[in-house]
């Protein structure tokens, strides 16, 4: 018997590679028990079963979403799409996952498997049965009568672009716990799926994937899996109810930690954005994960049905999470709907606060990821007026920049033959006030010894700041000849992965601001000869910062 069987799966297995060369898409391809979803060759294939698959020993891994290594025949029994007297159906191939879950179902065990790199779902077709394997059929014959013309085809749509004004990556965290349950897990999907039409996914667009809010978070498909609007929608009208709490800190940590990787499809330079959806409240912590998204630059919005009621607030582990996991507890990163019934009016204004990338304000760029740290000669030859127009040359650096406790720093020191710290990088964070302390600077005056203070800027203002992912850059502006060696010092700042940028008034030696300077020397190093100069490097540098932080990126 064994033998007969594996010559069936032979055979089948050679039909299928036939027929997918000439049969017609909605043809079903007749299969063997035994052929598993890694035998077909189309990611979307019309199948018919045979009969009497049930009694035998079916490999059937999952349930709801099968792993590919499963009997096609054995999951669609066991999703209940055919019985065991065969049939067609269609089947749907799906990125690989995680935790495929056994389950009894329609006669047929399931197993469990922890992972696997393909996946498949099952579903019944609604067409003109069609004969299986193995029993006579004449419906390859003509019937008697006039011949009908052929249906014309409907041209296949041209594919989509995308929407080039939403350029982001989006992560959707859906509720799948039993806090929503299977009914409005459902209608959940069915809301989503309007948002990837609103949004336009596509190549040139958004792109979006899908994570599990369960016990443990799952992802259901990466950024690289699907572009454009109509497989995005597929893959979610797929995806199976999962239950357990709604651990929704396991599962944004979980995303910022493993989704967002150019190895699974994020583009390097554009917004991240984690829409969370909880339909009541988490059964577990969001401030570590939603500190761990705002230091990593994604931008989380959380979107809450059907509020706890009054006498269901002593179950709510903390009242505040909204605040808590957003990015900014500012009002645009938090969304309410009532229920998951008429929603259609919220589709668009989430869709346009998605897409407003200005207002993505933890988004790692240039602007709010940077420490400047600035270098200041004070000696007696730069002059109280003139000292005023080096403070007014920082100040315009720094206004470009957003300062803040998630964003840029802002630090600077004093020198002469001593050194003072001004400011270190975690004194002002608010933009205004870290501007008035740096017009607030007093003039020192004296002598000019410039190496001493880089190695004090090094110890005292960059290596005291709290580790992060932020870039650090040092701006020396000096105005004469140290009096003791720079090159030395320089080096082991740039060594630390400090980016240097001198600027020289006056009698600053052009050898000097060359050996303090990071490579390549041209476009890190300035020169003018009176103070009132300075103004016209201000917007050369910060466009160079933005230049050194894309390139390290």
């Amino acid at each position: 018997m064994s033998v007969i069987f594996d010559c069936l799966h032979l055979l089948g297995l050679i039909f299928l590679m036939c027929s997918t060369l000439r049969a017609e898409p909605n043809v079903p391809t007749p299969i063997t028990c035994r052929t598993r979803g890694v035998d077909l060759a189309e990611a979307r294939a019309v199948v018919v079963c045979p009969p009497n698959c049930a009694p035998q020993q079916l490999s059937v891994y999952g349930s709801e979403v099968y792993a590919s290594v499963s009997s096609v025949c054995g999951a669609a029994i066991h999703r209940g799409v055919i019985t065991e007297s065969g049939g067609p159906l269609k089947v749907h191939r799906l990125p690989g996952r995680e935790n495929y879950l056994s389950s009894l179902s329609h006669g047929v065990k399931s197993q469990t498997l922890s992972r696997w790199t393909a996946s498949f779902t099952v579903s019944r077709l609604i067409s003109q049965p069609m004969e299986v394997l193995g029993e006579s059929s004449t419906a390859a014959f003509p019937r008697p009568g006039p011949v009908k013309k052929p249906l014309k085809k409907n041209p296949k749509k041209a594919a989509q672009n995308g929407n080039k004004d939403c350029k982001v990556d989006i992560a959707l965290l859906l509720d799948s716990s039993y806090n929503i349950g299977q009914r409005r897990f459902n209608l959940q999907k069915s809301f989503v799926s309007k948002l990837v039409l609103m949004l336009r996914t596509g190549p040139e667009g958004p792109h979006l994937g899908v994570v599990h809010v369960s016990e443990m978070p799952q992802t259901e498909f990466y950024l690289k899996n699907f572009t454009q609007p109509k497989d995005v929608i597929s893959a979610i009208k797929e995806m199976g109810f999962r239950g357990g709490n709604t651990n929704t800190g396991k599962a944004l940590l979980h995303t910022v930690e493993s989704f967002f990787s150019p190895e699974n499809g994020m583009r390097r330079g554009l917004p991240r954005v984690v829409v969370i959806f909880v339909d009541g409240w988490p059964s577990d912590n969001l401030e570590k994960a939603a500190m761990r998204a705002r230091e990593s630059g994604v931008n989380v919005f959380m979107v809450t049905v059907a509020k706890a009621a009054h006498d269901e607030l002593g179950m709510v582990q903390d009242g505040n999470f909204v605040q808590k996991a957003v990015c900014r507890d500012n009002g645009f990163f938090s969304f309410t709907m009532p229920s998951w019934f008429s929603t259609n009016k919220y589709v668009k204004p989430l869709t346009q606060k998605i897409c407003s990338v200005d207002q993505m304000l933890c988004s790692k760029t240039c602007y709010n990821s940077v420490n400047l740290g600035f270098l200041i000669d004070g000696s007696s030859s730069v002059g109280d007026g003139n000292f005023r127009l080096v403070l007014e040359f920082m100040v315009g650096i720094t206004e470009a920049f957003e300062i803040s406790d998630l964003g840029a720093r802002v630090g600077a020191v004093q020198f002469t033959y001593d050194q003072k710290l001004e400011m270190d990088f975690n004194e002002y964070t608010d933009k205004e006030a870290a501007l008035e302390a740096l017009r607030s600077i007093r003039y020192m005056s004296g002598g000019t010894a410039t190496g001493d203070a880089i190695s004090y800027t090094l110890a005292n203002l960059f290596q005291p700041h709290e580790a992060s992912s932020s870039r650090d850059f040092l701006i020396i502006i000096t105005d004469g000849q140290s009096y003791d060696d720079v090159g030395g010092p320089a080096q082991t700042v740039k060594s630390e992965g400090i980016t240097v940028y001198s600027v020289g008034v006056a009698w600053a030696p052009q050898d000097d601001l060359r050996a303090m300077a990071s490579e390549p020397k041209e476009s890190h190093t300035f020169f003018t000869r009176d103070f009132s100069g300075l103004e016209q490097f201000q917007q050369t540098i910060v466009k160079g910062i933005c230049r050194d932080f894309n390139e390290a990126q």
